[in-house]
């Protein structure tokens, strides 16, 4: 069992998420950075879809109930074991009654804590991934207690150690390809896509990145048509949005682009403020 001490401002359990569910209206959800996420479950011997725990910003306070062997990766928020730092990308052997906590973010906005076995929060559609009205809470809170396995450990005899390029977490380019709806637009609009950057709003969340700048547009809203994690929608007065993975299934705006699911992962590691610009790749 892991109990929260104290909760950061937005920490949620996540998987790979509902992929088998779209059909029916409800939203994928899963980790923000696959890639991230991947790698903790990696380090600790899970396979990719194991539950973890994602933190946007400031990490919580966990208090560890039985031995276990966790990994943080993602962004860097100064983890401590029992107030001594700890780095990410590393396998941590945990003993019952240690304590986990987070200091200042450095780099990125979402860090990813990863535990052998996985935690083992209530399964709904096949996930375990926190969604509003879907689970029982959409996100966690202090004094939850979360279950994780409590078969004993193997401790392997060495551990590895991955060193991630901080380009990852700093770069501008966000690759994406031509969405249905990108030949619509001028030709002038188009070149101003992949010219201009843009500025993550305040306003992003795991919904849907926003940004402050808004673009010349004429297009018409459209009949409701599939969307999905990574979709950038424009709509009539100019706002570019991209659909991030607790999105809707459908919409009604133009479909300009569609980010690659490697870079939705970056542009979920950027804070408001930071600027992206688009990059275009051919398939």
């Amino acid at each position: 069992m892991v109990e929260i001490l104290k909760s950061g401002l937005y920490d949620t359990i996540q998987d790979l998420g509902r992929p088998s569910y779209q059909q029916f209206g409800v939203p994928l959800s899963g980790v923000m950075d696959v890639y991230s996420a991947s790698l903790a479950n990696a380090l600790v011997s899970n396979g990719n879809d194991a539950a973890v725990v994602e933190c946007m910003m400031t990490g919580p306070k966990l208090k560890f109930h039985n031995d276990a062997l966790i990994c943080i990766t993602g962004a860097k928020m100064q983890a401590k074991l029992n107030d001594v730092f700890i780095a990410n990308n590393t396998a941590i052997i945990i003993k019952s009654g240690d304590i986990l906590s987070f200091g200042r973010l450095e780099l990125g906005c979402r860090t990813y804590i990863a535990i052998a076995g996985g935690f083992r929060s209530e399964l709904i559609m096949g996930s375990r991934s926190m969604y509003q009205d879907l689970t029982n809470d959409h996100k966690l809170k202090t004094g939850d207690r979360i279950p994780v396995s409590e078969e004993k450990i193997a401790i392997p005899s060495s551990f590895a150690s991955v060193k991630t390029k901080n380009n990852y977490f700093k770069t501008k380019q966000i690759q994406v390809i031509k969405g249905p709806e990108f030949e619509s637009l001028s030709l002038e609009q188009q070149r101003s896509l992949f010219e201009n950057e843009f500025t993550i709003s305040s306003d992003s969340n795991r919904m849907a990145y926003q940004f402050d700048e808004r673009f010349e547009n004429q297009l018409q809203s459209m009949i409701t048509s599939l969307v999905l994690p990574g979709t950038v929608q424009l709509t009539p007065n100019g706002q570019l949005f991209v659909l991030m993975k607790d999105c809707q299934t459908t919409g009604g705006y133009p479909r300009v682009l569609q980010v690659i699911e490697s870079s939705i992962g970056k542009l979920s590691q950027k804070l408001s403020g930071d600027k992206i610009q688009f990059k275009c790749i051919a398939l």
